[in-house]
């Protein structure tokens, strides 16, 4: 009897409880009932992540592409089948632009999450769609339809650490770009130079894109067991790469020997060229643009692609290239992986690996050690 009255949608004080949890007010008219009850959902599910304690760009991001594949569907949720999801992947793979393994079970996650969220009991939504629509959500996403994660690396397999030549034709690049504004006597150079700088400090310490546009002034610190690199002994990385629920991971990463020559260039930018950018403006940015805002991460990924056409370098060549350089020569200059792991603030060794591509050189020292020591212990025989 019970379920009949809520498949009715019988009006009673239990109902208006429900609504409550499921952010519908029951006292409104819906001129488009489907719309509004598919951004109350979305509402919900937004309270849900904001209570896991999920980023507020997070929720936003899932939250509009559930909106598109809402419009690719052509139908609500309560609608939805195996197949849209099947069809949705499948144009993924196919045309033009093929999205990666990996964009693409991220989508199937989001959509598996969602329904989720809308089919589990506790709030209410499959019942109160039956009352309104006749049909109620269902999951879409399942072992047999869906990208299952089998390899710790799903990304272009192209992508890999630039060779120490690559770097030096990148820097080399760089600075004369800012050689060449200087003397064309034009705008921009401060500009230029605040982008080479970034993009040095950016592999001399193995930094994520908005790790590094997000440093201030004051993250620049001393390190008492290398007092000749005075106040640039080490970054304090303040926003972090979190794991699920746990915001902006915190991390010191130390300046390395191998990496000195930053502190000449760090002490140049906040002594002199940073002071000319910011004019009286109060702001703690290390980087500021122009307006003494932050610079956005598709700035710099601009920059970057420039550069390195310019360079002649490989298009597979990406800012993020400079992390994984940073990774490869720390191995290949004799660095334990856990010091490696924390310096980059991986949770797992096993990513730190993933970023790892040593050269010929470092395998053939490597191997040829090996040989010498079998050698050596043959002769002590």
């Amino acid at each position: 009897m019970m379920q009949l009255m809520q498949h009715k949608g019988v009006r009673s004080g239990s109902s208006d409880d429900r609504r409550v949890s499921l952010r519908l007010t029951g006292n409104v008219v819906a001129l488009d009932e489907g719309k509004y009850v598919f951004e109350s959902m979305l509402d919900g599910w937004a309270d849900q992540q904001a209570s896991r304690g999920l980023l507020a760009v997070t929720i936003e991001r899932r939250r509009r592409f559930i909106e598109r594949f809402t419009d690719y569907c052509a139908t609500y949720p309560w609608q939805w089948q195996p197949r849209d999801i099947e069809g949705f992947t499948s144009r993924g793979r196919s045309g033009s632009t093929v999205l990666l393994r990996s964009t693409l079970r991220s989508y199937q996650t989001n959509v598996r999450l969602f329904c989720d969220f809308l089919t589990d009991p506790r709030y209410g939504w499959q019942t109160e769609c039956i009352a309104r629509f006749g049909s109620a959500p269902e999951q879409i996403c399942h072992d047999w339809n869906s990208i299952a994660h089998l390899v710790d690396y799903e990304g272009r397999p192209g992508r890999r650490a630039l060779t120490f030549d690559e770097l030096e034709q990148f820097f080399d690049a760089a600075d004369a770009r800012v050689g060449a504004i200087v003397q064309a006597k034009r705008k921009g150079a401060l500009a230029a130079l605040r982008n080479t700088q970034m993009f040095k400090t950016i592999y001399a310490f193995g930094l994520r894109r908005s790790e590094c546009i997000g440093l201030d002034v004051a993250d620049l610190r001393s390190n008492p067991v290398t007092p000749q690199f005075g106040s640039f002994g080490a970054v304090y990385v303040r926003n972090g790469k979190g794991s699920r629920g746990t915001g902006p991971k915190r991390r010191t990463v130390l300046t390395l020997p191998e990496f000195d020559w930053i502190v000449d260039g760090l002490g140049h930018w906040t002594d002199q060229a940073r002071p000319r950018m910011t004019g009286d403006w109060e702001t703690n940015i290390l980087w500021p643009t122009e307006r003494r805002t932050r610079i956005s991460g598709r700035y710099l990924n601009d920059r970057f692609a420039e550069l390195r056409d310019e360079a002649g370098l490989p298009e597979e060549l990406t800012l993020h290239s400079l992390r994984h350089t940073y990774v490869t020569n720390l191995i290949e200059w004799g660095y334990s992986e856990r010091f490696v792991q924390d310096q980059v603030g991986h949770t797992f060794a096993s990513t730190t690996a993933i970023y790892t591509s040593v050269g010929d050189d470092y395998k053939n020292r490597v191997l040829a050690d090996a040989l010498k020591r079998r050698t050596e212990n043959r002769d002590d025989t």
